[in-house]
């Protein structure tokens, strides 16, 4: 369930996409320098939004650098990052370590027990340091697990635990925000659940996998039903969104949140929606 809070590169100015990838390859170095070349291998583009989101908010203090890397060996590339990018850094080995113990649980992956082992020092220091978000990752994680295997097919009662975990990680400070930044990430999350088990189907009824979907796939109405479904989610999300004080950055942010996260929806060839479709979802139109 990752990879899903991404841009739509089309619709944004030149400076909006560089400044966005500034950000993606500035977490890319602090995972870098903080877990080595494994920690660097978990980087995806869902923590980019968070660091843009927060940094909008708190309008935290930014560092700019320029590095090479691996990707890009033979130029320096331009890279931004602050406090909130190690937050970032940090729930992200800590999302990826669970998720690697769940493969291990789930598929009894070597894969995943192994690569697990390799992050399991540095996610205890993690967990020191954050001991309640780590906590809900884990209960979130093994309560998704739990109705996974009772086979549970309600799409709100499934998709919630993943919406808690995400709804956690998105409140950074314990102030008048974190209500807000709670309800934007609890909707995001149900939505990135939704949209995985839509994107799974297919593979999962071929593998015998687990999928809330498999019974509802083959109704006529299905692909209608399951758009409105996922519209809703994000016309919750942009409401929580909305509230928040923002004005650094804040057209990339709403690229993303409008457009972005539709981008994997419209690769199945089904067109997702824009932000008037949204909009009116949110006022009951």
């Amino acid at each position: 369930m990752f990879g899903y809070i991404g841009i739509h590169k089309p619709e944004l100015k030149m400076k909006e996409y560089y400044k966005y990838r500034a950000y993606y390859c500035g977490l890319c170095q602090v995972l870098k320098e903080r877990y080595g070349r494994f920690g660097q291998m978990t980087l995806t583009y869902d923590m980019t939004f968070l660091i843009i989101l927060l940094t909008s908010l708190y309008e935290s203090k930014v560092t700019e650098e320029q590095h090479r890397c691996l990707a890009h060996p033979t130029k320096k590339h331009w890279m931004l990052h602050n406090e909130i990018t190690e937050y970032a850094a940090d729930m992200n080995i800590a999302l990826t370590y669970h998720k690697l113990l769940d493969d291990w649980n789930d598929e009894k992956s070597m894969v995943g027990l192994s690569a697990s082992k390799l992050l399991v020092r540095k996610y205890h220091k993690i967990e020191k340091k954050y001991p309640e978000k780590c906590q809900v990752i884990a209960d979130c994680l093994a309560k998704l697990q739990e109705f996974e295997k009772e086979n549970v097919t309600d799409l709100d009662k499934i998709a919630k635990p993943f919406g808690d975990l995400m709804g956690e990680m998105f409140v950074y400070r314990q102030d008048g925000w974190k209500d807000t930044l709670r309800k934007l990430g609890f909707y995001l999350g149900k939505f990135i659940y939704l949209l995985d088990a839509y994107e799974d189907v297919k593979e999962d009824i071929t593998k015998g996998n687990f999928n809330p979907l498999k019974e509802k796939v083959d109704k006529p109405s299905f692909e209608d039903e399951y758009r409105q479904i996922l519209i809703m989610m994000m016309s919750e999300c942009s409401k929580e969104f909305e509230r928040l004080p923002l004005v650094l950055d804040v057209e990339l942010l709403r690229n993303i949140v409008y457009a972005g996260v539709w981008k994997k929806y419209d690769e199945h060839g089904i067109k997702g929606c824009n932000k008037k479709e949204i909009d009116a979802e949110g006022k009951g139109i």
